[in-house]
């Protein structure tokens, strides 16, 4: 069974009044990548959340936001009042030097660095959190690898489709072979008749095998077409098989690309050359489906 690189996963629960959620965003990348975006209370579980994306997620860009609600400002904010009291001292130090000018607002202190402060958890609480936010974290990846699962499964119908067409061309390929190397035979005695009439010359049956041998073996595809049909058998197999088939998708794609490159120039009949083209849009179309498999 393979999986899609896309997906989305989504978890929340309550925690000492907070209600914390856990979103997941997957889309398409060649290796991992993720980004962690954590509340500043919740900040210390950053490389935590990254080993468990690591531990159960192969390929793909993540997004993991972890947000809070109904949360009161006094269990995220506090107040440094060290710093406060030396801004006050500060500047009721300048308002007298200054004859007492105007009084000092400390409500508008708030907004001057340092003033309020993420609220720092103590080690116990610590522990919770971090017990709590790694379990909804679990139950949000599960529900984006299910979400993986499902749109993998629609990507296997797909990928079996075109494979499938793809046999069948193959088949009509062998076919015309046999019916191409007949057709030359007959061109060739044609021409080499025409071409020798005048002269009351006449061409021997062996010479005549012996140059529509050589047009065999100069167009003979006959390896190429077994190569591809290996290849589309080993398509199906990694299609089925556990684990992250995507990258050894993409290296089969590529050598069923390169094996009906090789047909198409080797091909002297314009019948396999409309199949090849036929055969060629398919693996492009597989090519392109398989960027999202993980």
């Amino acid at each position: 069974m393979i999986y899609s690189m896309t997906g989305y996963g989504y978890a929340e629960g309550e925690f000492d009044g907070i209600v914390y959620s856990v979103e997941l965003k997957a889309v398409n990348n060649r290796y991992l990548k993720y980004r962690v975006k954590l509340p500043d209370n919740v900040a210390f579980l950053e490389t935590p959340i990254e080993s468990l994306l690591k531990e159960k997620l192969y390929r793909g860009t993540v997004n993991c936001t972890v947000a809070y609600k109904n949360a009161p400002a006094t269990a995220l904010f506090d107040l440094d009042e060290g710093s406060l009291k030396s801004y006050v001292e500060k500047l009721n130090a300048i308002s007298a030097s200054l004859n007492n000018c105007g009084q000092v607002d400390i409500a508008s202190l708030l907004s001057l660095p340092g003033i309020v402060v993420p609220a720092v958890p103590d080690n116990e609480k610590k522990e919770g959190l971090r017990e709590f936010i790694t379990a909804i974290t679990l139950k949000a990846i599960e529900e984006l690898v299910n979400m993986r699962q499902v749109e993998g499964q629609s990507l296997v119908n797909d990928l079996e489709e075109n494979c499938g067409i793809i046999s069948a061309d193959l088949e009509r390929i062998t076919k015309r072979v046999d019916i191409v190397l007949q057709q030359y035979h007959d061109k060739l005695q044609k021409r080499v008749d025409f071409l020798l009439d005048n002269v009351k010359l006449e061409l021997d049956e062996p010479t005549l095998a012996r140059e529509v041998a050589v047009f065999a073996e100069r167009s003979d595809i006959s390896e190429e077409l077994s190569r591809l049909a290996s290849h589309l058998q080993q398509f199906s197999e990694s299609c089925e098989k556990e684990g992250q088939a995507g990258r050894r998708l993409d290296f089969i794609t590529q050598e069923m690309l390169r094996e009906a490159n090789t047909i198409a120039s080797k091909a002297c009949d314009s019948e396999i050359s409309l199949l090849v083209v036929d055969i060629k849009c398919r693996i492009d179309r597989i090519k392109e489906q398989v960027q999202n498999v993980e």
